[in-house]
């Protein structure tokens, strides 16, 4: 049987097999006029998957009036897609065929992760750094201890809102250092953190699946360009040298970020160990190495392909396992 879990979330769409055969993803901005339903639809035609798990974090996306509509509106596209075969994960890491509290529904990519890693791995502090958000997730005795909703897990810490593709740099840093002297930013959407992963080589052009700031292409000219704009400057105006110190000083702020949200959490839970998962477990390693931390790394232990999408795994691997769903 082929068992298939699928994270949809307000950018992206993952996809993978419960045998790490299949693993996809898909650019799929909620917020604008979405192909999701169509996607899904044409996926369900391709793949045939015998069952699907379903984790949904595009909720937020602010196309819809409130949590609520949102889960609607994507249950509604997975269901006509994919019939009586769908599964839901909820915040508590359980399955539901349906759901009579649409809300324990809402950002659960992270649950059906924390069960997987808690029943393979053990105690630990799961961190995801995916293209938007951060997850820091405290596992005790193979089940995850932490807030149920953004909103609470943003108080805990449990939740950075910065990713490794997505993240507007105003939201990172409010000055850089350069020879010319401070410099305050601009907070334009002129340039996002997947720029300056991509022009540092810390992610390949191929793994930069969302739209660029500007519309326009990934080369390294094209991404320094980019970058200048965050100084509100052009390359005529400030160096090459100037762009890749601006992406170092990024980089070493977004690090820094992550290890005060995952000292939080280990002070609180008292865990001392990290599994990292998602396209920047780069950053999660880095953290971990600052904090004296042993670090599991998710893309070591099931591929790196499978990191990059691991709720959808995770998700893909919860139904398989739960022998009801048979």
């Amino acid at each position: 049987m082929r068992y298939l879990g699928i994270d949809i979330g307000g950018a992206n769409t993952k996809i993978a097999s419960s045998d790490g055969t299949i693993v996809e993803l898909h650019y799929l901005p909620l917020w604008k006029d979405t192909t999701l339903p169509q996607t899904l639809k044409d996926i369900a035609k391709r793949l045939k998957p015998d069952m699907v798990g379903v984790v949904i974090t595009g909720e937020l996306a602010d196309c819809f009036e409130d949590k609520l509509h949102g889960l609607k509106f994507i249950m509604q596209a997975v269901e006509d897609a994919f019939g009586w075969k769908v599964c839901y994960i909820g915040t508590g890491g359980d399955i539901h065929r349906h759901s009579n509290e649409l809300r324990n529904l809402a950002a659960a990519n992270w649950a059906a992760s924390s069960r997987l890693i808690g029943e393979e791995i053990g105690d630990c502090i799961f961190v995801d750094v995916g293209s938007t958000t951060s997850d820091i997730i405290p596992i005790v005795n193979a089940k995850h201890v932490a807030s149920t909703t953004d909103f609470k897990r943003l108080l805990a810490s449990e939740l950075a809102y910065m990713g490794t593709l997505r993240t507007n740099l105003a939201a990172l840093v409010n000055k850089v250092e350069l020879k010319q002297g401070t410099c305050r930013v601009s907070s334009e959407l002129f340039t996002t953190t997947g720029d300056v992963y991509l022009l540092l080589g810390d992610i390949m052009p191929e793994t930069y699946t969302c739209a660029t700031a500007d519309g326009a292409g990934k080369s390294r000219l094209e991404t320094m360009r980019r970058l200048a704009r965050l100084v509100c400057a052009d390359l005529e105006e400030i160096s090459e040298d100037d762009v890749m110190e601006i992406a170092h000083q990024v980089k070493e702020k977004q690090i820094s970020l992550l290890v005060e949200a995952i000292s939080i959490v280990s002070e609180k839970h008292g865990i001392h160990r990290i599994v990292a998962a998602g396209i920047g477990e780069f950053m999660i390693i880095e953290a971990a190495g600052r904090l004296g931390m042993e670090c599991i790394s998710v893309a070591d232990k099931w591929g790196k392909d499978i990191s990059d999408v691991f709720p959808a795994y995770a998700a893909a691997w919860m139904i398989e396992r739960n022998a009801e769903l048979r």
